[in-house]
């Protein structure tokens, strides 16, 4: 039996896989509070020990991936984060993004150093506190700050929801079926950002468990199913860098959620998932008692070695069946593409059903310079020193008045806005894109030279391949700044994106902020230089 301790009457915590639980129990309308200890930690999730930074709900629980944390729909989050990271080999002040979130009225929420907020200092802490009204679906939190993720600071977020369309496919869906995926490094953000060029990945890990090639048989991740059960698998890809290609051996996957929308049920065999995207799927338990490969290949480095000595491998085991490796086999099958995909609600792209048949059409050209250096539109972001929602509610209004020049582009409310990404022959694709504050629209995949406008996929993370273009649509329903960016962290820092400051004018009466975030700015400039990074 799991233990249990209490919180609210609202919430339980327990122990999943070695890591905590946030769990909110009750009806619509809920609070959710806790406090989120960032603390760095010597761990070896795939047998190398390295210093790392991660999230714990208390000072000596830090995890990877960090503790869950879960919600019904409507609930409202009191997280308090209490930043404790004393390694100087690393960034130590810290912020944390509830990716996927739209915090409407809540931008000083979204955790973006520079964009909404400033970082938070070391031995100081700050309450994000947010409502979510109407979303529901699988999310997840990381740092947003410099290439800190990478370090460690990432882990799930789900919100339930009690009224789900789809529950009449499955018949579990709790802690034990989210499901990480995850690239490790050996080195540290600071020494990726210093080598200045994308190092191949040490690990895959699979709910924060793997191995590297040459390093010891460490234990893999296990997922245990019952015979004739369906499960509903909440898949986050919470890399920084890698996209993985997951299957199941012996096992289709029925996807039913695609980054927090629902969506008609597609059945494949494999999933290509790029960093920050995520999938609900349905696996129905049918085959017989025994142990099969979860495989999740890497694009860089670990994946080049396969899956010899149980690299980029978990375990699916079935009650019953030994405590022993897999022996069985993977084959390609059906993989699954964006075209495949269709909203189960509302279907169908904002404005009128051709290119350029939006209110507003952006054309965002991605470029790269030696040494390190990637544009949008032939700028590079560099970020602010003051973030660019405390510039608007100081009366900054114009791309000519906002920082950083060339990167912030500013949207009228309530209109169809149109994005066209072309790739060109920018190195390290494809880039996985991700708006914040919206989910978007995807008319025109990177895998595929068709439009749809009746029904394409709705997302907020889609790949831009190299020498093609993806286009997207959205609505500017959501006043505030909003970071658009590649979601490989490495090309974040190194300036692959610009800002979508969405009906600045509104931002003031519709945005609400408080004394705490007003004190984040004059704390973290008080800094002094062996304070930093």
């Amino acid at each position: 039996m799991l233990p249990f301790v209490s919180l609210l009457a609202a919430e339980l915590v327990c122990l999943v896989y070695g890591a905590e639980v946030i769990r909110d129990t009750t009806t619509y309308g809920q609070t959710v509070s806790e406090n989120l200890f960032i603390v760095n930690k010597q761990l070896a999730p795939d047998g190398f020990q390295r210093s790392t930074v991660l999230a714990g709900l208390t000072p000596s629980t830090g995890s990877f991936p960090g503790p869950l944390i879960s919600g019904n729909k409507g609930v409202r989050f009191n997280l308090n984060v209490t930043d404790q990271l004393t390694d100087p080999s690393m960034v130590r002040s810290t912020t944390v993004h509830w990716h996927g979130l739209f915090q409407k009225t809540t931008n000083y929420a979204d955790g973006v150093a520079f964009v909404s907020q400033c970082p938070i200092a070391a031995n100081h802490s700050f309450l994000y506190d947010f409502q979510v009204p109407d979303q529901a679906g699988t999310f997840w939190y990381h740092s947003h700050i410099s290439v800190q993720y990478c370090d460690g600071l990432r882990g799930p977020l789900v919100i339930y929801d009690p009224q789900d369309p789809q529950a009449y496919l499955y018949d579990v869906d709790d802690e034990t079926t989210v499901l990480t995926i995850a690239d490790w490094f050996h080195n540290t953000s600071t020494e990726l950002i210093a080598a200045a060029v994308a190092p191949p990945a040490d690990a895959t890990l699979i709910n924060g468990k793997g191995r590297y090639l040459g390093g010891p048989a460490v234990p893999l991740a296990v997922i245990n199913v019952q015979q004739g059960k369906r499960y509903r698998f909440r898949m986050i890809s919470i890399a920084c860098d890698a996209y993985h290609n997951f299957s199941i051996d012996g096992h289709r996957l029925t996807v039913i959620e695609v980054d927090g929308e629902n969506h008609e049920p597609a059945t494949v065999d494999n999933i290509q998932i790029f960093p920050g995207q995520r999938y609900s799927f349905v696996l129905s338990a049918t085959q017989p008692v025994d142990n099969y490969w979860v495989r999740a290949l890497s694009s860089s480095g670990v994946g080049f070695s396969g899956f010899t000595g149980g690299l980029n491998s978990g375990i699916l085991r079935y009650q019953g069946a030994p405590d022993a490796d897999p022996t069985t086999t993977n084959s390609t099958g059906v993989v699954l593409t964006e075209s495949m995909l269709h909203p189960l609600e509302n279907p169908g792209a904002p404005g009128l059903p051709f290119p350029g048949g939006a209110d507003e059409v952006l054309n965002l050209t991605l470029g790269f310079n030696l040494p390190a250096t990637f544009f949008m539109n032939d700028t590079q972001y560099i970020p602010p020193t003051v973030p660019v929602l405390l510039q608007i509610l100081s009366g900054a209004q114009s791309p000519q008045d906002l920082m950083p020049p060339g990167s912030v582009y500013t949207l009228p409310i309530n209109k169809t806005i149109e994005i066209n990404f072309f790739g060109n022959a920018t190195p390290g694709g494809p880039h996985p894109f991700h708006l914040h504050g919206h989910s978007f629209d995807v008319v025109r995949s990177a895998d595929n030279t068709t439009y749809n406008y009746k029904n394409p996929v709705r997302r907020d993370v889609t790949a831009v391949a190299i020498g093609n273009q993806t286009t997207i649509r959205f609505v500017t329903d959501n006043p505030g700044p909003w970071f658009l960016h590649c979601h490989i962290d490495l090309h974040l820092e190194f300036g692959l994106a610009v800002v979508m400051a969405e009906a600045p004018s509104l931002v003031k009466a519709t945005d609400v902020t408080t004394p705490a975030w007003d004190e984040l700015c004059p704390i973290y400039d008080s800094l002094t230089p062996a304070q930093l990074p």
